[in-house]
């Protein structure tokens, strides 16, 4: 658990966080489960839990797979023959379902990566009761 890492521009640390691996070093994992991520990197101890995606990456995926579904959904509705709502069904639920199962994980790996590369970490809760009436 070295504290000497070279630096790491910001594509480096997209392209580690999109595979899943630690930003810093390219060894640990980021999750430990599908879209669990873990607290710490287990290779050279990088603090992981203040880098919080929160909703961004499900926003970021569904706006890739809609970009990727729906102009192939116009395309088969202008030159097939029109057709029936079976078939659209058929073809774009399974895809979209795919596409994005396929791409959180990855898109919340470089969101997290992006996050530490900037060092933009969530701020820290204050200690206390939560009042909401203040």
């Amino acid at each position: 658990m070295n504290g000497d890492y070279a630096p790491v521009d910001f594509w480096t640390a997209l392209i580690r966080g999109w595979h899943g691996r630690c930003p810093r070093c390219n060894s640990g994992r980021l999750f430990s489960s599908y879209l669990k991520m873990k607290s710490r990197c287990d290779c050279c101890d990088l603090a992981l839990e203040p880098f919080r995606a929160d909703d961004a990456p499900a926003y970021f995926t569904i706006f890739i797979v809609g970009h990727i579904v729906v102009p192939l959904v116009l395309l088969v509705e202008r030159w097939g023959t029109e057709p029936p709502l079976w078939v659209h069904a058929l073809l774009w639920l399974p895809l979209s379902v795919v596409l994005a199962l396929f791409l959180l994980p990855k898109i919340k790996g470089a969101v997290i990566a992006l996050l530490w590369a900037q060092k933009i970490a969530a701020p820290k809760a204050a200690t206390g009761s939560f009042d909401p009436s203040a």
